[in-house]
């Protein structure tokens, strides 16, 4: 099939190339000519494991092709993907510009029937407003063309969003149109071989589907921080209480690891994007403003312990950073607790050396050179000349350090630790002292080395 995906951030790029993998005809287009300049030379902008290699064979082999000609693309693609950011807006609500705009765009092109594939996440009732929108559009030319607009929202993980895209626990049509379902049937075909992962409802369900969908899961993060944070006061380990609870079925392990709070460009945006939606309609949406509330309050800890052990400044002080990134195998920092922790710690006097595996040109661009602030190469580098060691991102390469080389190192010998990587034993056995997320501090043990 053509397929014609107007956005290349990490939805359209991810679902571009996967599509043109099976063999779809895929046009990207986007308005950053930068960007697709990039792109068209074989250069990838974003890290996400395994993208790379499938957008440059699928180029060679002539699937994949990207482009800031808008026409073009409306003349390529039998479905055209809406995949372009909704922002938050200042109110929390999410900004549908970008997705009129296309929508508009779409509209001034067309010559012949389209269907409108909405993959942006965005609230209940866009796909009305972007119908209304290619309507009225078309109306102002004086035509009459046929079209349909779905939603098939996205569900996949930064880090993991190749292998999400083509092994998809479930993909989500919203149409009444037995038109518009044949024919994303017929798309992903190759992705509902084995058994039939489509649900097709109503587009409005579909459009509650996906903010359900994150609004649950950053409800069992906040729910664990919540506990872990009691936990610390009544003196138990969270992590027993984590295996205790996660071994039940209706539970999981899944999404209950305590830490700094969660970020990135889905979860904070889109729970405050359903609280508006509920405030708009007169509901008050209490258990989703405790989610969003705890997460805040969250993000806020780990610097908070590291101000609070010194004694309420770090002035003079050099705190090591281990990672960025919101989370691994992503460069994204969008809602990272790592920004929340350096600004702590720059607030409080501290100077920062930072490594994350693939964040640092984002970390650039983001806080630009700053005297207080050394982006180093290596999860070592970073130790050099600092006193103590913060860990805020799971990165593989920082589960198992040499904690002798840490002892030497750190002048406080001291670690708070966000995602409670370590064994607090074995980290006090090597003279450290180990401060992490619902579990007793641990001082270092005497006569360690």
């Amino acid at each position: 099939m053509k397929v014609t995906i107007f956005g290349t951030g990490y939805v359209g790029l991810v679902q571009g190339a996967v599509l043109a993998d099976v063999g779809h005809e895929v046009m990207c287009v986007d308005v950053d000519a930068a960007k697709v300049a990039a792109l068209q030379a074989g250069r990838v902008p974003i890290h996400e494991p395994g993208l790379a290699p499938m957008v440059q064979s699928n180029q060679a082999a002539g699937r994949l092709q990207f482009s800031t000609d808008a026409a073009a693309g409306v003349a390529h693609g039998e479905l055209i993907f809406l995949a372009v950011g909704t922002p938050p807006d200042e109110d929390g609500s999410a900004d549908l510009q970008h997705v009129l705009a296309v929508a508009r765009t779409i509209a001034s092109h067309m010559t012949g029937p389209r269907t409108i594939v909405n993959k942006s996440t965005v609230p209940v009732g866009t796909a009305d407003k972007v119908a209304a929108t290619v309507g009225a559009a078309l109306a102002e030319r004086g035509v009459a063309i046929a079209f349909e607009v779905v939603s098939n929202p996205e569900f996949l993980k930064e880090g993991a969003a190749v292998a999400d895209c083509k092994r998809p626990d479930r993909i989500i049509i919203g149409t009444a149109s037995s038109t518009a379902e044949g024919q994303l049937r017929e798309l992903y075909a190759p992705f509902n071989r084995n058994h039939d992962r489509m649900v097709v409802m109503d587009v409005r369900s579909a459009e509650l589907t996906k903010y359900a969908a994150n609004a649950m899961l950053a409800t069992k993060i906040s729910f664990i921080n919540e506990i872990a944070n009691l936990a610390e006061r009544l003196g138990a380990d969270i992590e027993a209480v984590r295996r205790g609870i996660g071994s039940d079925p209706r539970i999981g392990y899944s999404f209950i690891y305590p830490g700094a709070g969660y970020g990135g460009s889905c979860f904070p945006k889109d729970v405050k994007a359903l609280i508006h939606t509920a405030r708009s309609t007169g509901f008050a949406p209490e258990l989703l403003q405790a989610v969003d509330r705890r997460n805040a309050a969250q993000r806020a800890v780990l610097g908070e312990r590291i101000v609070g052990h010194y004694g309420g400044s770090l002035r003079g002080k050099t705190i090591a950073v281990w990672g960025l990134a919101f989370k691994p195998e992503t460069d994204d920092m969008r809602e990272a607790p790592s920004r929340n922790l350096l600004q702590a710690l720059w607030a409080a006097g501290a100077r920062v050396r930072a490594h994350d595996p693939a964040a640092m040109g984002e970390a650039r661009r983001i806080f630009g050179e700053r005297p207080d602030l050394t982006l180093c190469t290596s999860p070592a580098e970073a130790l050099q000349g600092a006193d103590s060691l913060a860990i805020v991102t799971e990165w593989k390469i920082y589960r198992v350090p040499d904690f002798g080389e840490l002892a030497r190192q750190l002048k406080d010998r001291m670690v708070f630790d966000g995602r409670n990587l370590y064994d607090p034993a074995i980290v006090a056995r090597h003279g450290l002292g180990y401060s992490c997320i619902g579990r007793p501090p641990v001082p270092p043990q005497a006569g360690s080395c």
